[in-house]
Order: C-alpha cells, then structure tokens, then sequence
C-alpha cells in the first residue's frame, strides 16, 4: 500500500530498527539521519539531536556557511521544509557542565524522547539569524551519494543506475560488490535489491535481497560497517573484510553459506584477476546455479577493459560489451533582459534594444528638471517587479554544464548463461 509517506513496512516479528532508506517517517524525528542542502551540490548528513551538544546553550548545533542551525529547529518538520539560520551563543561553547544524566524513566516515553529528556539541560531561547537557511531532505541513495565523506572514488548516480538496470538487479536479488570503497554503490544496491527484512520464523524458501560487499582495506572496512550499522542496512547487507582477487569470495558468517550471487559488480584495480574465483565448477560457488549471472566492470584505464574482457572470454562468459556514460545536466532557466529590470538581483539590466534605449533617454530628457534619486528609482522598481510574475518574464534559456563535475569510468557487462546439465544436451 502507497501513501504520502512513502510504502508501508512488511510485518515483521523481530526487533530490527527500519533503515530510513527505506522507510522514511512524515516528519523528522530526534536520533535520525537526514541531509541539509546547502546550496546546489552541496549537501550535508547530519543525525539530529545527537547526545553531545558541543557546548553550545542552544543544545545540538550543526554549523555551516550559510549559517549555524541548532538541531531543536530541525527536529518535527515535513521533509523538504526551508529552515532559517539561528543566532547560537558561540562564546558558549565550551562553558556549559553537562548535567549528570539521570535514571531514564519506565513509563510512555519512547527510548529517544527518555534520553532527551534525561541528559538535556534547559535551553536558551532560539532567535532566528537575518539571513542564511537550508532545506532538510529524507536520506536516499542519491543525496548520501553527494554528501559522503569520500574515502575512495566513489560511483555516482548516472553510473549506477545504469550499472543496476543492466545486471537486472530487482527486489530479491543477490549482488556480490567488490571494491565497497565510501559505499556509494552500496547504498544503491540495497535499496534495489530489498524486499523485505530476513525473518527466521519465516520459511526458508522465502528468498530476500542481499548484498555481499567486499573491502580489502581495514580501515575503510571498520567506517563502512559502522555507518551500514547506522543507517539500518545490516541485515541486507553483509560487509567481508577480504581481497577477492586472492581469497575469493567467501563470506564472512557462522554458516559459510555462498552468495549465490544473480548479479556482479568489480569496482577493482584488476578485475581480471578475481574472474577465476566466479566460477560454477568450483566447491563453493559464488554465482546462483540456477539462472544466468550479469556482471559489470568499472575501469578507469582501456587497458583494464581489454585485459578484462580477454579473460572473460576466456573463462565462458557471453555477449561482452563496453559502455561508458558521459552524463551532463542542462541547466534551463529565465534570461531577463531590459532597463526596467535595473536593481533586480541575477538580470542584465541593459537596453534590451534600440527602442527601449532611445526610450530612456527621452525619459531622462523629460526629467531634467525633475531630478528622481537612484534608491528611488531602485524603489520604484523592486515594486513593479513584486507584482510580475516572474516564471513567465524573459526568455526561456537553455545550456549543457560545461564541465563534468564527476568522474566516471568504462563499464564493462558480460552475461555468464545458465548451466545446462549434461543429460539434457542433445
């Protein structure tokens, strides 16, 4: 069932948190992720109501450019709502002595209302700063892929969206990601892949979407496995700390149960090299047996490309092709042009044409002895415009950025068919 809120959850019977990638409240709530945007490409992930206050009287306060906005302003709002910055009390910081939290009550409060309402002192009231505000947005694969702390190079939303069409990746798949990096695909993937949150009182021929992301690089391992934690994705994600071109990929659980991966995804230096761990005939195979696998390279490098796709070759992969996305966004808007747009912010106010300016010169003419001051004329202008509308003044204009801001890299996709038993060949 569809409503404003975004899909209803499955029932479930145990006690997992629902990731806020999936399932996002109407309004935002204390202890939550979401994403301040600043300005254009230009996010920002913040968890509201955190327990430290950074000193400041105001409580939780995130600062910016456009300003500081203390999390009591950003707490109970519709997602997407314009918040204006706050005048915060910095000579605060650093002052205050944190009251000594107290036993957390037993009654109707909810587990984040009775730690806010047991730790937090009185705040100062909140004044509303003369400029500066952001808006605050629901977190999604595509606003944390702009506002990530960048570990690593990351894959951005025009590659894999295309990359997860392509490997057919749909609600119940089983994905293998090597090269998890910042996470990026990461997110997207689960969002993809998740149908529902795994229950072990259900059948086990119910079969749900998971993904088996591998990182080589500890450090980088233990960040991501702390933010997968964090946003609710453990259990459609299962992180491995392993080099796959060496170990393979095996999974880093109790049971030891392969991925019986539908689709793959090689963000690696040499892709090439883990190709000999995909295979059926091995004990424990990595790929589902009982269907085709899709797999997808990303390579910065042509030579990579051809190195890969001579092994895949090799190794019975089919129908291998190269595809490389050059996305680049139109910026469309409105061009004013003309004397009566003079003062107005982002206009050219010149003569629009030859008339309009021989216009204005029998007007200053007419006005010689009538002297109007240039803040009168400004006035007098910013009033007229108040009554246009201006979505429909000037000419419609149009431009391709000239640059892209993002990188990005050749694809490389290869279709491994479905094992056909040695009884049924003819």
């Amino acid at each position: 069932m569809q409503n404003g809120r975004g899909p209803t959850p499955p029932p479930r019977t145990h006690s997992h948190v629902p990731s806020p990638f999936f399932h996002t409240p109407a309004r935002t709530q204390s202890g939550a992720l979401a994403i301040l945007h600043l300005r254009k490409d230009s996010l920002l992930p913040v968890t509201l109501g955190t327990d430290s206050d950074g000193g400041y009287a105001e409580g939780p306060v995130t600062n910016t450019r456009f300003g500081s906005f203390p999390h009591s302003t950003l707490i109970d709002l519709e997602w997407g709502s314009q918040v204006r910055a706050s005048k915060v009390n910095t000579g605060s910081k650093g002052r205050l002595i944190k009251p000594t939290p107290q036993p957390r009550p037993k009654h109707a409060l909810s587990e984040a209302a009775a730690d806010v309402a047991s730790s937090s002192p009185a705040r100062a009231p909140i004044l509303e700063a003369g400029s500066g505000f952001v808006h605050i947005l629901p977190p999604t694969p595509e606003a944390w892929t702009s506002s990530l702390d960048h570990r690593t190079q990351v894959v951005y939303t025009p590659d894999y969206s295309y990359i997860l069409q392509r490997l057919r990746v749909r609600p119940g798949s089983s994905i293998i990601e090597a090269g998890a990096g910042s996470g990026s695909f990461t997110h997207a993937a689960a969002r993809a892949v998740f149908n529902g949150y795994p229950n072990p009182q259900q059948p086990k021929k119910a079969r749900f979407g998971r993904v088996y992301s591998y990182e080589y690089h500890q450090p980088r391992v233990e960040t991501l496995r702390e933010e997968i934690r964090s946003h609710g994705l453990d259990p459609i994600v299962q992180l491995n700390h392993r080099d796959v071109c060496t170990g393979g990929f095996a999974v880093d659980s109790t049971d030891g149960t392969p991925p019986a991966a539908d689709a793959i995804f090689l963000d690696l230096p040499a892709p090439w090299l883990a190709l000999n761990h995909l295979s059926r005939s091995l004990p424990q195979s990595p790929l589902n047996a009982n269907g085709p696998v899709h797999l997808c390279t990303f390579s910065p490098c042509i030579e990579q490309v051809m190195a890969t796709a001579s092994v895949l070759r090799k190794t019975g992969w089919t129908e291998v092709s190269m595809v490389e996305i050059a996305n680049r966004r139109i910026d469309v808007r409105r061009e004013q042009i003309g004397l009566s747009n003079e003062g107005l912010r982002g206009v050219n106010a010149s003569p629009a044409s030859v008339d309009e300016a021989i216009e204005r010169l029998r007007e200053v003419e007419s006005k010689l002895g009538k002297v109007e001051s240039k803040a009168a004329r400004l006035e007098r202008v910013r009033q007229q415009a108040e009554q246009k509308k201006l979505y429909k003044e000037g000419h419609l204009v149009h431009r391709t950025e000239p640059e892209v801001k993002t990188h990005t890299s050749y694809l490389l996709f290869a279709i491994l068919p479905q094992a056909v038993p040695e009884d049924n060949e003819s």
